[in-house]
């Protein structure tokens, strides 16, 4: 039976004057990373915490520690967040546009009986090193990365940087389209799912077997550290894990630090929608 053991952990918000809307959770069967996305609307629904993309990204990851067992089925687990988050957060905000609706994207590995899965939403990622040297990525949206930097390219382009505030969402036309997009989320119109407050995206969850014959190292993260791979070309991604496992996790985010606040703090070179990006990773091991 697959054992997993956490090595390290991080989390890293991208300015301090905003949320950490990151999560990190394990328990004995799993390890998953919450991404909740930046909000879109007005103004804020939930209490106490920083946004109520902070929010959804904490209630979810209080439920997957207590709930994502190794017997659960992971779409029910799912299914069942989504529902409960949805009518706590009806009860304060009422009826509100979807665009407002907070989402999150997520990633972890579980152990099921002699398997491990891979289970996501969204762009979240898990890299795993395998003993042998096999490399492997996985992503519920093996396309985000990409469509991303061209939208935030044509954005990049239109307004001649990111701007002062250090988000792109402050550009009203921006917003308008960041809206429109974030409309789309999680309806059959569109092509994303994500973690938030509609039960059908259990119908939509990520689900892949990976096959563990001795041992394997991994990266769980948000798609804050996965920029060094997508966006800055700094590492391949058994670079990425080997550089975690012996100078640790901390190190690549001072690189990516580096990249968005000093080569590229307005994005001409990097396109990118944010200068600094929340940022939290686990690095674990898994073994037969």
């Amino acid at each position: 039976m697959p054992r997993l053991t956490i090595i390290g952990s991080i989390t890293d918000p991208g300015k301090d004057n905003r949320p950490n809307e990151d999560r990190a959770v394990w328990n004995d069967s799993c390890a998953f990373v919450l991404d909740g996305a930046t909000g879109l609307g007005e103004r804020q629904f939930m209490p106490g915490h920083g946004s109520d993309a902070e929010w959804i990204a904490a209630f979810a990851a209080e439920r997957l520690a207590a709930d994502m067992t190794a017997e659960a089925d992971a779409a029910t687990v799912i299914r069942r967040i989504s529902e409960d988050a949805r009518t706590a957060f009806t009860a304060i905000a009422g009826e509100q546009p979807r665009y407002t609706w907070p989402v999150a994207a997520l990633a972890g590995l579980r152990m099921r009986g002699k398997n491990l899965d891979f289970i996501g939403l969204g762009d979240s990622v898990a890299y795993l090193l395998h003993d042998d040297g096999r490399a492997e990525t996985h992503i519920a949206l093996p396309w985000a990365f990409e469509r991303e930097q061209a939208a935030a390219r044509e954005h990049i382009t239109r307004v001649g940087g990111i701007g002062q505030s250090g988000i792109a969402a402050s550009d009203a036309q921006t917003l308008t389209d960041l809206r429109r997009s974030r409309e789309r989320q999680n309806t059959e119109d569109g092509s994303v799912w994500t973690l938030g407050l509609v039960p059908e995206v259990a119908d939509h969850l990520c689900i892949k077997e990976i096959a563990i014959t001795g041992g394997a190292t991994a990266i769980i993260c948000s798609d804050g550290l996965a920029d060094l791979v997508s966006l800055y070309h700094a590492y391949g991604e058994a670079e990425l894990i080997r550089r975690a496992a012996t100078a640790g996790l901390g190190a690549l985010v001072s690189e990516l630090r580096r990249f968005e606040r000093e080569i590229d703090p307005d994005g001409l070179r990097f396109p990118r929608y944010k200068q600094s990006d929340d940022t939290t990773a686990l690095l674990l091991r898994v073994e037969q």
